[in-house]
């Protein structure tokens, strides 16, 4: 069995959304010569996470009403790599994707190891057309899902259909294929998001149905 962790390290001067100060994590360490700890100030849309309705929508689900059973299970990684803006209908209809699938999108900007504002995102367009066909989940190598669209519809229209949506996953090492994805949140409680650690397994009889 291979496993892939697509999960980006977390560290101070990482790459941020926006690169804007307030979202960087500060880790306090301390010691006294015997023993160490350290102290972490983390924004919950820190690197590889999961967001939550209440994210998008005031009064919205928050983190503990995703279950654990919708983060677990057969995935397919699609490269999409050629595409330089939005991800639209067009360019996912090649794909034979189906009601159930979970969709990890692999991108421009599993190669940079910056924030780009200009980044590959899912326009609402693609995002309808995912609804439509029903599929459980989307994931995104980028910090966020959408880019510069008023009024945020791509979260809205997947969240309307409880799709699940990761952001922040880093697929450059990974082969378009089916894989069984395990993504393994923080158990937090109230919130519109949770850091995440999420891996890939092949090679182990799990990708089938």
């Amino acid at each position: 069995m291979k496993i892939h962790d697509i999960t980006g390290a977390i560290f101070e001067g990482m790459a941020v959304y926006k690169d804007k100060p307030e979202k960087q994590p500060k880790l306090n360490q301390q010691t006294n010569g015997y023993v160490t700890e350290t102290r972490m100030e983390l924004d919950v849309h820190t690197g590889t996470h999961i967001d939550a309705p209440l994210h998008m929508k005031e009064g919205g689900d928050t983190f503990e009403s995703i279950p654990l059973e919708s983060l677990v299970g057969e995935c397919k990684v699609v490269d999409l790599t050629n595409v330089t803006n939005g991800i639209s209908k067009a360019d996912l209809e090649g794909f034979g994707l189906e009601q159930g699938d979970f969709v990890l999108f692999k991108t421009q900007n599993s190669f940079e190891d910056h924030f780009n504002f200009d980044f590959v995102f899912l326009a609402h367009d693609g995002a309808q057309y995912l609804a439509d066909l029903g599929v459980r989940g989307i994931g995104i190598d980028a910090l966020g899902i959408e880019r510069s669209q008023e009024g945020h519809p791509t979260h809205k229209i997947l969240f309307g259909q409880e799709i699940i949506i990761i952001e922040g996953l880093r697929l450059k090492e990974v082969e378009q294929g089916d894989y069984f994805m395990v993504a393994a949140p923080l158990k937090l409680v109230g919130t519109d998001a949770s850091p995440a650690r999420v891996m890939l397994l092949e090679g182990a009889n799990l990708c089938t149905k």
